[in-house]
């Protein structure tokens, strides 16, 4: 797989170049934010290790403007901040996972490939191409999702959820299966994460079409409340 390292300091784009390596990938790195979204914009990547604190253009300004000519690419944000204030910043730029530091390389290595092959293999082994909800209609190849005929654009983690809970439909998903299933359950993450992407969630499927599909079930997780008539 291939990878961009948008880091400046030196030791660490290097240790996480080596760990990659290691792991048999194909790694480019770049040291600032503008040269970094040069390279995002003439290259192809699996995923984009991008820190916050960057030279010239920071990491949340070129996560954005990444997100607005690549949706679907995974982004992993690298920050010395570990406020929910801040993930939620990451998040809502169009981030899909955020790691504090200092961290692990094995951790950073798991949630890469966690990320990698929840992109890569959610079209495998696939019965329906496309589900439907209510009016949301979710095409898994390419994709890409409609509500009342338009089009929502959603980051990867956004349809990852949308998605399991369209298979589930009016069943509740655990927050533990949420983990489980979308963010893997070899490392551990904030439940606050899953509120702030179900709240993303509603902001761009439910409250845009007046319409309040997005349930929650205090106390045990999320589900979708589905008229189908």
């Amino acid at each position: 797989m291939n990878i961009l390292i948008i880091e400046d300091d030196p030791i660490l784009n290097a240790n996480i170049k080596d760990a990659l390596l290691l792991e048999k990938h194909k790694v480019e790195t770049a040291f600032d934010g503008q040269i970094g979204l040069k390279i995002l914009k003439k290259n192809n990547f699996d995923c984009v290790i991008l820190d916050i604190n960057l030279p010239f253009i920071n990491g949340l300004e070129v996560c954005k403007l990444f997100r607005e000519f690549n949706k679907h690419t995974p982004i992993i944000l690298l920050t010395a901040f570990g406020e929910i204030e801040d993930k939620v910043e990451g998040y809502s730029k169009g981030a899909d996972d955020y790691l504090t530091k200092p961290f692990f390389m094995k951790e950073l290595i798991l949630r890469v490939d966690s990320l990698i092959r929840r992109g890569g293999n959610s079209n495998q082994n696939i019965q329906n191409e496309t589900l439907f909800a209510d009016d949301i209609v979710l095409h898994r190849k390419p994709m890409k999702v409609l509500r009342n005929n338009q089009e929502v654009i959603l980051t990867q983690r956004e349809y990852q959820i949308l998605l399991l809970l369209m298979e589930k439909k009016e069943e509740i998903v655990s927050k533990k299966e949420m983990l489980e299933k979308i963010w893997n359950t070899n490392y551990d993450i904030n439940t606050n994460t899953i509120e702030v992407y179900i709240n993303f969630l509603r902001n761009k499927i439910d409250k845009p079409f007046g319409k309040k599909t997005i349930k929650t079930k205090v106390g045990y997780g999320y589900y979708l409340e589905v008229n189908e008539d």
